[in-house]
């Protein structure tokens, strides 16, 4: 049995190529979703991957649930924080709700699993945390200014995580993508798609959720054990840091 590995997220989207790819190169995978119970059925019935439902952004929800998977997996070594929202509003229409819905699940869930991880890391001098940030952590973007420092708040948690546990044999890193072809972005009108969003990316076309999922696989691997703290852009070219 591989590496134990869990990807928050993981049967839809990005996350499912990630849980896919990591399975394929020989990681115990476990999966979690939020709420889409006939999705991450199919998902574990085409895939094989067990699945676990949990809100990312619930502190006890992850201990509990975390624990559980260790019990039925074995101890997590492979951290992959992709579990995201988006609520958009320009900040003079955002309520509260809006506000704390998108941080509580894309910035605060980074803290809940990986506090429930770290000790285990520590403790056996190795482990792999991964988090999925965003183009849009880095340049911003109109109506995201809950994303936007949701995204680029992952950014700086994994750099101060990286300093505090380079000496333990854990890598902290993120990747942050662009434009991806899923189904919230297939769900653009083809004329706003082909018009305005492709031509600004360099390569000229949308990135696949697998272009993302190579780049996990590379960082939680033995091959990039002296990258750490880094944050790995995935845009085509579309924005350069």
């Amino acid at each position: 049995m591989g590496r134990i590995a869990l990807v928050t997220g993981g049967t839809r989207g990005i996350g499912r190529a990630i849980s896919e790819a990591m399975k394929a190169e020989g990681y115990t995978v476990a999966a979690s979703y939020a709420g889409n119970d006939d999705a991450a059925n199919a998902f574990k019935d085409e895939t094989g991957i067990p699945v676990y439902k949990f809100d990312v952004g619930d502190f006890d929800a992850c201990t509990s649930t975390m624990a559980t998977i260790e019990s039925d997996l074995g101890p997590i070594e492979v951290l992959v924080n992709n579990a995201g929202i988006t609520r958009d509003k320009p900040l003079h229409k955002m309520d509260r709700e809006t506000w704390d819905a998108v941080v509580d699940t894309d910035l605060s869930s980074v803290f809940n699993t990986c506090r429930n991880v770290i000790d285990g890391m520590r403790e056996r001098g190795f482990g792999r945390i991964i988090n999925i940030s965003s183009i849009n952590g880095q340049k911003g973007q109109f109506g995201q200014t809950n994303y936007s420092a949701a995204k680029a708040g992952e950014i700086g948690f994994t750099k101060a995580l990286a300093l505090e546990t380079a000496a333990k044999g854990i890598t902290v890193n993120a990747i942050a993508p662009g434009y991806i072809g899923t189904e919230m972005v297939m769900a653009v009108p083809e004329k706003v798609l082909n018009e305005v969003i492709i031509p600004q990316i360099p390569v000229g076309r949308l990135g696949q959720p697998e272009d993302i999922a190579r780049c996990v696989t590379f960082l939680a691997s033995d091959d990039a054990g002296f990258i750490t703290g880094s944050t790995l852009t995935a845009n085509g070219g579309q924005y350069l840091d």
